[in-house]
């Protein structure tokens, strides 16, 4: 059962009809940070049966024997499954989970399953975010009915959210280090379990988290993150690029995006890389906005606190994020291999964002669940213009615990109608993300994409 959240009672009613709001919280609620709440913001305390612990911290250290630059080693290598949910016993925990989950055990009532472990809160990040973050909470804002923000910097600016567009921009801002290097790839899987994996090189610059950021610099510089990338393989599609620039204030001035073609060598302004735009190479199982869950400006929607919940999300995926394990033995026909998955009992944030009247969107509906402690969404459920479940996004995570942050190993898209599904961030055959990487502003450019491209 979902319930409201009222630690702040007299914005609940204003939280829950979607409009936006003025952020700041006092100093007193502000104090709950690290007491009553986690730094985050999320419940410190266990649940009543004692199914979720409190959280203590999260990882705080590496695993013996791990080396940067390693794929992470699984810190609960002890740890043994405690029951599985399948589509015979699905509806004895149907409080615990997503429509979309529904969806999938019927779905695939042979095959689909989730074996639960033990629920570790494993989430954490360095003390500068949790300082910043309460910092945030007595002087971020939203801006422009929630299409942009102001007065926050580095941490989450809402730990303590009053309406559904701070939930849904704690999603967009989490923290996932300065910069980022990431090899890897994606593959879209028939029925029948057949797939070619997209080669990509992506990098990505935060300028949100960059050293010495400053709200103000932000504000004057109207830049939150620079996301490149280049598709290295297959042959056919090498070299074609992507260049991507996030606004602070989305009114004042949208995303800005290049592509580079290497047919025509040249590249181009490409104003529609946004919104339901069929992401990169995705086979049509993707919007540009489904990347990475939920990204871009927030503006076509009504969004709506619902409360909070107890639910079963993919956490912990160790297994899945391996380089014990192949391609071959992730993507299996119709889903990826339950036997390398693990799910855990979390809090999430349920978040409702319902199109506006006069926009258009190929999703009707989208129905996010943000985990409490880390704001990562875990998973999300979209409905067509007919009010139909179309797709299910789960994002399988992992703690980098170099850095540290809590981040998804794999995102699959999960197309109900067409029955295959998309999966983004392959990189157990690849070199692991290297967080340790600064690239410098002239690298994220129309010229540099150009160069990149034609490498």
């Amino acid at each position: 059962m979902i319930r409201k959240v009222g630690i702040i009672a007299a914005a609940l009613s204003l939280a829950l009809s979607g409009a936006s709001a003025m952020a700041k919280v006092s100093e007193a609620d502000a104090n709950k940070l690290g007491n009553d709440l986690t730094p985050l913001g999320a419940e410190k305390a266990g649940n009543a049966d004692g199914s979720i612990p409190a959280w203590t911290g999260g990882i705080t250290a590496a695993p013996s024997g791990y080396t940067v630059g390693d794929h992470h080693p699984d810190p609960f290598p002890e740890d043994k499954v405690l029951f599985e949910i399948t589509a015979k016993n699905y509806k004895e925990y149907s409080e615990f989970l997503s429509e979309g989950q529904k969806k999938l055990f019927e779905a695939y009532p042979e095959t689909f399953r989730m074996p639960v472990y033990p629920t570790r809160r494993s989430a954490s990040n360095p003390q500068a975010i949790y300082d910043a973050t309460k910092v945030n909470a007595t002087r971020a804002e939203l801006l422009d009915d929630g299409n942009g923000i102001k007065g926050a910097v580095l941490g989450i600016p809402f730990p303590i959210p009053q309406n559904g567009l701070e939930a849904i921009w704690n999603h967009i801002l989490r923290y996932r280090g300065e910069a980022v290097q990431r090899n890897g790839g994606q593959a879209a899987v028939t029925t029948g379990g057949d797939y070619n994996v997209i080669g990509f090189d992506e990098q990505l610059l935060i300028k949100y988290a960059e050293e010495g950021a400053t709200p103000e610099k932000l504000t004057d510089e109207n830049i939150l993150f620079m996301f490149k990338q280049k598709v290295t393989k297959p042959a056919r599609l090498a070299g074609t690029a992507l260049l991507v620039h996030e606004t602070v204030d989305q009114v004042k001035e949208p995303r800005k995006a290049w592509t580079y073609n290497t047919g025509q060598r040249r590249v181009r302004l490409a104003p529609n890389i946004a919104y339901d735009t069929p992401g990169t190479a995705a086979d049509g199982l993707r919007t540009t906005d489904d990347f990475d869950m939920f990204n871009g400006s927030p503006n076509r929607y009504n969004w709506k606190l619902v409360g909070k919940q107890e639910m079963f999300v993919a956490y912990n995926n160790y297994a899945l994020h391996s380089d014990n394990a192949s391609y071959e033995d992730i993507l299996k026909p119709n889903h990826v291999n339950p036997d390398l998955t693990r799910w855990e009992k979390h809090r999430v944030w349920v978040v409702e964002a319902t199109l506006k009247e006069g926009f258009r969107h190929i999703y009707q509906k989208r129905v996010f669940f943000i985990d409490e402690d880390s704001w990562q969404i875990q998973v999300a459920d979209m409905y067509d213009n007919r009010g139909e479940l179309y797709r299910v996004g789960v994002a399988y995570g992992v703690n980098y615990y170099e850095v540290p942050t809590q981040w998804s190993t794999l995102d699959a898209y999960y197309d109900l109608n067409s029955r295959r599904y998309l999966a983004i961030g392959l990189d157990n055959e690849e070199e692991m993300y290297d967080f340790t990487v600064r690239p410098r502003d002239v690298e994220f450019t129309p010229q540099a994409l150009r160069r990149e491209g034609m490498r």
